[in-house]
């Protein structure tokens, strides 16, 4: 590390508290995060670039970067499905690489960074208590340029943009949550008054009613409340809305 670097570590701490201060979203801190990363790595003549990747189920985005060029080589990655962040944040370790034309263990993605420029990486994962999978990237167009005390400093942002990424993931898994809630209240809400509808006009039982909906279902080979809706506009009325109350 420079002395530059040296004196950036040092103040590391201070300097995060005031990204929390300044920031007035998640987003913000985590974009002003990465570049923090970026800045506090880079030497003269190698800058470092830095991204942020969230895996969640088969999805991959980088949800942080200090650049455009950053989250291009982000994507690099996220084509091959294979690199230092990936398998950081799938494995829970640090992957440094000190230079791809000397790299072997990441099959054809290492010609193909390299074939943008990008020397040497690391990646360290972001613990996010098993909500998702999270890393970060760092990237360099110089080989070796991440050493012992480089890879601390990442380590401790990684520390850092955890806070911030598990409260983002938490919310939006409990807002994919109460949508599928409200979906399948909705459903059973439209389901419920189509029965009514065919027990009125059949005068019969509501499991009877129940059992011509999901009769027609099978028979069209569509979503059982999608016929539910049908019956529901066949008489003119709205498909029902369940209404929640916070």
């Amino acid at each position: 590390m420079t002395d530059e670097q040296i004196l950036g570590e040092l103040a590391l701490p201070g300097r995060l508290q005031d990204l929390v201060l300044d920031s007035s979203d998640i987003n913000e801190f985590l974009d002003a995060l990465a570049r923090l990363a970026a800045d506090t790595l880079s030497a003269p003549g190698g800058n470092v670039m830095c991204g942020v990747t969230l895996l969640r189920g088969r999805s991959k985005a980088t949800v942080a970067s200090s650049s455009e060029q950053a989250t291009l080589m982000d994507e690099v990655q996220y084509a091959f499905d294979d690199g230092p962040c990936i398998r950081a944040a799938r494995d829970g370790q640090v992957y440094s690489v000190d230079d791809f034309l000397q790299e072997q263990r990441f099959g054809e993605y290492t010609a193909a960074i390299a074939g943008h420029g990008i020397r040497s990486a690391i990646g360290v994962p972001i613990p996010l208590d098993g909500l998702a999978a999270a890393g970060l990237n760092l990237y360099s167009t110089q080989p070796h340029a991440f050493d012992d005390d480089a890879v601390a400093a990442a380590v401790e942002l990684a520390t850092e943009a955890s806070k911030s990424l598990r409260m983002a993931v938490r919310i939006a898994h409990l807002t994919d949550t109460g949508e599928h809630l409200r979906a399948a209240m909705n459903s059973r809400t439209t389901i419920d008054v189509a029965a009514g509808i065919i027990m009125g006009q059949n005068r019969c039982s509501h499991e009877a009613a129940i059992t011509i909906l999901k009769a027609a279902s099978s028979g069209r080979n569509v979503k059982l409340a999608e016929v539910a809706a049908a019956v529901v506009t066949s008489i003119g009325q709205q498909v029902p809305e369940t209404h929640f109350v916070p």
